[in-house]
């Protein structure tokens, strides 16, 4: 793969050479890192002893993993025991915790609100451009029980997948997931009734890509210094948009996949020094230099005070959003069927399963995780798996992190 000469320079002149030779080197010839985060509300531990795996160092319950397995028939993926996400980007828990959540000397700067986040009290967050869910389901196993978070997509594919995944990493056995997670497809200024709304926002904006280069041979091609030049002015866009919606004193997540400052650095103070806030924090991910693939990320906190959650209010300002529906509920007193690995493969596909059952709704599971529903109807159990998530190949591998 040939860098653009553009880009290659960039790098020089923001790096410095020894830098950026090692990060065109990483991109050029090296292979991107696997990694996994486990779901710490499913209730039970996944078990990946059988392979290689190492912490990353900066986000709980995530792994490293030496080889890629097959995850698309991996029954624990569908089940939202673990999501298959890049170690860099999950940066943003370290953020949280020193930022958000457990740093004392972060809280001193707060009202009580912030000072008994784990004992409960309502947060309310908003992942803009969320698909296809990593940054969503973190936030969602990081928030304290009670809270809201809106994980929001635009564009009506992404959607989808942000949906299926949302649902896959909150669906529970019994109870009611301990956040309330909603999914939304709109744009940033449909949000316009939702001033000081929201304690953390999120906003992982659409950038150039460079981050991808390992990835996509197409990043490559499409990567130009006029491109990097219409997304920083596009990101500016979108913050000004959504900037109202945060409230005084709330948390801002900026972040991209690139390596260049006019998209990453200089926006950042950008919003501190335009839209009023302090920068608390800022890192760069660079293969070569990092283990995982281009990520920027910053901190920065809000001008004043932060204000209590108004969830009465929020209610009502939520009907302005187009809200996507589940594809399905689960409901806690359904019966459970066990299946094998074949048989959840099966189900998967949205094949008929015929294992013995009671007759009417069940929930299908495997290792003990909910897959999804089923109807048991004498002889066999109609599939009920949402049409738009089956597996839609035969083609099946040995290595997958269940066996």
């Amino acid at each position: 793969m040939q860098l653009p000469e553009d880009f290659v320079r960039l790098m020089q002149e923001q790096y410095g050479d020894d830098t950026a030779h090692a990060l065109c080197q990483a991109l050029t010839e090296t292979e991107p890192e696997v990694s996994i985060r486990l779901n710490p509300r499913k209730g039970q531990p996944l078990i990946i002893d059988n392979i290689n795996t190492e912490p990353v160092p900066w986000c709980p319950d995530a792994y490293y993993l030496q080889e890629r397995p097959a995850f698309t028939f991996d029954p624990l993926l569908h089940a939202g025991a673990y999501y298959v996400q890049e170690a860099s980007s999950m940066y943003i828990a370290e953020l949280l915790r020193k930022y958000f959540i457990a740093d004392s000397k972060s809280r001193k700067t707060l009202n009580s609100q912030l000072s008994t986040l784990n004992s409960g009290s309502n947060v309310v967050a908003l992942d803009l451009c969320a698909a296809p869910g990593g940054k969503s389901t973190l936030l969602a196993g990081l928030l304290p029980e009670g809270s809201v978070l809106i994980s929001n997509e635009p564009m009506p594919k992404r959607a989808q997948v942000l949906s299926e995944n949302m649902q896959k990493w909150t669906r529970m056995a019994e109870g009611e997931y301990p956040v309330r997670c909603i999914v939304t497809q709109n744009y940033p200024a449909d949000f316009a009734a939702f001033t000081d709304t929201f304690d953390l926002l999120v906003t992982d904006v659409p950038c150039s890509g460079e981050g991808m280069f390992r990835k996509d041979e197409v990043a490559v091609k499409d990567w130009s210094l006029e491109n990097v030049d219409l997304c920083w002015h596009r990101q500016r866009e979108i913050l000004q948009d959504i900037w109202h919606t945060l409230k005084p004193g709330g948390l801002l997540i900026y972040s991209t996949c690139t390596f260049n400052h006019f998209e990453d650095e200089d926006n950042a103070r950008w919003i501190c020094d335009t839209l009023g806030a302090e920068l608390l924090e800022e890192r760069h991910f660079l293969p070569g230099r990092d283990r995982g693939e281009g990520f920027y990320c910053a901190a920065i906190r809000k001008n004043s005070k932060i204000q209590d959650s108004k969830l009465s209010t929020f209610n009502f300002q939520l009907s302005t959003l187009n809200v996507m529906p589940p594809a399905f509920v689960v409901e806690p007193d359904m019966p459970r069927v066990e299946l094998n690995y074949s048989e959840a493969l099966q189900y998967l596909r949205r094949e008929a399963i015929r294992v013995p059952a009671p007759r009417g709704m069940v929930l299908l599971c495997y290792k003990g995780y909910v897959l999804g529903p089923g109807k048991c109807v004498g002889n066999r159990i109609n599939n009920l798996y949402p049409e738009q998530w089956r597996i839609r190949t035969t083609y099946t591998t040995p290595f997958t992190l269940s066996d």
